[in-house]
């Protein structure tokens, strides 16, 4: 019983990958983070190296694992209660994201933490589009639209408060696999959402951003509902989003259209960062 650690991709995925593909919306931010590892080699968010991790239990099964790729915080997967002790006493991050049992559990070892940022992961139901829908139409982004959408990109990160790197890869590869949707009104964009490429059945919805000036209209719920449309069209089993818990705007917003609530996730950083 013990935790593993690599900073190879591949090693991590032979080890853990069909344990994170098996609960692939508990696990889904390691799916993406490792997808883009697997296709953009280890700097894909930035210069420092990654770390990965697994532990199995006595049964020799994966039953934990997580990813750290510099500057942003460490991501747990679904992680075993038993694994926390072990995998407390060999890491002790600055900031690190977890679901809500296991960070408090974590942040109980480590002293002086606190809390920075509370979400709720969703997964779409039945979706139900807007009505009356916003005036406008979506379609996909296209390539025009590139130094509008790379900017957009950088204004949801900073309004996250989180960084961004390579917006530009973002939304170039988002525009040729068809996952960045724009809803234009009198023939301008005013909103976009995008949508992950498709792991394990499983695809979320990120990115989605509407210009102060334009908000309050119905954009973000129809532009949200149309790439959510498109996604189960193209063969998803599972849509899946994440919100900003104490944002009861968009935590409604979403209910309205379809999704329902999975479990919560906490961002636990050191006091005083």
């Amino acid at each position: 019983m013990t935790w593993t650690f690599t900073d190879d991709v591949d090693v991590f995925l032979d080890a853990a990958g069909a344990s994170l593909a098996a609960r692939p919306a508990e696990n889904t931010l390691l799916l993406t983070l490792t997808d883009a590892l697997r296709r953009h080699g280890p700097h894909a968010y930035g210069a420092g190296v990654p770390l990965l991790g697994w532990w199995r239990g006595a049964d020799g099964e994966v039953a934990g694992a997580l990813v750290r790729t510099p500057p942003h915080p460490l991501v747990l997967g679904t992680v075993a209660p038993e694994a926390v002790g072990p995998l407390a006493a060999a890491l002790a991050p600055n900031r690190f994201s977890a679901d809500r049992a296991t960070a408090e559990a974590l942040a109980a070892t480590w002293p002086g933490h606190r809390v920075e940022e509370e979400q709720r992961l969703y997964r779409l139901g039945t979706l139900v589009p807007p009505s009356p829908a916003p005036p406008g139409r979506a379609r996909r982004a296209a390539p025009a639209d590139r130094e509008l959408l790379v900017r957009w990109h950088h204004a949801f990160a900073e309004e996250a408060g989180t960084p961004i790197v390579r917006a530009e890869r973002m939304v170039d590869e988002r525009t040729a696999s068809g996952g960045l949707t724009v809803w234009e009104d009198g023939g301008a964009p005013v909103s976009m959402a995008g949508v992950s490429a498709r792991i394990a059945g499983t695809v979320r919805v990120v990115a989605v951003y509407t210009p102060p000036e334009c908000r309050g209209r119905g954009y973000a719920a129809a532009v949200t509902a149309e790439v959510s449309r498109g996604a189960v069209a193209a063969g998803a089993r599972a849509v899946l989003l994440f919100t900003d818990l104490t944002n009861p705007t968009s935590n409604g917003v979403y209910r309205r259209i379809g999704f329902r609530p999975v479990s919560d996730r906490l961002t636990v950083c050191a006091a005083g960062r």
